[in-house]
């Protein structure tokens, strides 16, 4: 594949439709239904950043497709911001709210706003949809799950990888040149199995588990969710009681990155949206203090974007709040 080398035409996709489109979980006419499906069918694009490889890293080629809302694009504006690669690395951010046709680019309804993330047009394509990324990146029609994050290269104009853990160990290891923070490295040998396992507990029982609960549609389904949500966070401010900082060898790590974007939803979002009411976030003594040290860390307060959080899962997510009704920011108080 061969990218254009000409200047795209920005297009802006039309406004959110549900009437007409339906929603992301329930489409309808012409926007098309795609499985959830798991694994390859999920991650069908799992290119690595390789300086020997068919994706060597260079400054401004790769480009990063985000959604602020999402958790796991999240990670990777997290690294992005650590590394000092914003100069390196361009990003475009879509509309937290999505109908049937899923992820769109629209300009920023509110561009003065204070929020840590604006949305944007298509800085790199000037595509209308994401979809549209997936579908130039394969030969023939392209049916599968769009899902954010995404990273691109403007070079031969096609999708990396849309495999969210290996875009950050990428992000976090291979353009070292030209990041602010070369030093930095949020995976280092030494600790690697202990941020494997720990990663392996909060992922999916975590980082997952609060969808397990959310989108449970029968009350044994929802009570696992919920058991299993509240049992990591227990086992996490049970950790944290030894004094430790950060989850791993006394430094910030893969494993805190990858815990942040679930702490900073948990208030505003999963405790009343997805009905994780046994404790507030607030309440876990330790959990807490260390969420607030990582909030004053500017990389992970900067990209942290309540609005648009607020704004998709409580205006996106209709098959569980019908109205889609958006609720003012809980009063927190972050400061140490």
């Amino acid at each position: 594949m061969t990218a254009t080398t000409e200047q795209p035409t920005v297009r802006e996709a039309g406004p959110v439709d549900f009437e007409t489109f339906g929603t992301i979980y329930e489409p309808r006419g012409e926007a098309r239904r795609a499985p959830l499906g798991t694994g390859a069918e999920v991650y069908p694009f799992r290119g690595r950043i390789d300086p020997d490889g068919e994706f060597p890293p260079e400054p401004g080629r790769y480009h990063l497709y985000v959604s602020a809302a999402c958790p796991f694009a999240h990670r990777t504006l997290i690294v992005r911001a650590l590394k000092g690669l914003e100069e390196a690395i361009g990003v475009s951010v879509v509309d937290p709210i999505r109908d049937g046709r899923g992820w769109a680019f629209r300009a920023d309804p509110d561009p003065s706003s204070p929020s840590g993330v604006h949305q944007t047009l298509d800085r790199a394509n000037g595509f209308a949809f994401l979809s549209q990324a997936y579908e130039a990146s394969v030969p023939g029609a392209y049916t599968g799950r769009v899902s954010v994050p995404v990273l691109w290269d403007t070079r031969t104009g096609q999708v990396v990888s849309n495999h969210f853990p290996e875009i950050t160990l990428d992000l976090g290891s291979q353009f070292n040149r030209w990041a602010r923070d070369p030093q930095l490295d949020l995976y280092p040998v030494p600790l690697r199995d202990e941020i494997d396992a720990l990663n392996d507990v909060i992922g999916p029982h975590l980082n997952q588990g609060v969808y397990h609960a959310g989108f449970a549609t029968t009350q044994d389904d929802y009570e696992a969710g919920y058991r299993e949500v509240f049992e990591t966070l227990d086992l996490l401010e049970d950790l944290l009681g030894d004094g430790r900082e950060f989850l791993v060898g006394g430094r910030l790590t893969e494993a805190d990155v990858r815990l942040w974007p679930t702490l900073v939803r948990f208030d505003p979002v999963y405790l009343s949206h997805f009905k994780l009411n046994r404790n507030r976030l607030v309440d876990f003594e330790k959990l807490w203090a260390y969420a607030r040290r990582l909030h004053a860390i500017p990389a992970f307060r900067t990209t942290t974007d309540s609005d648009q959080i607020r704004r998709h899962y409580y205006g996106t997510q209709r098959h569980i709040n019908p109205t889609g009704i958006v609720p003012p920011d809980p009063r927190i108080d972050w400061s140490l």
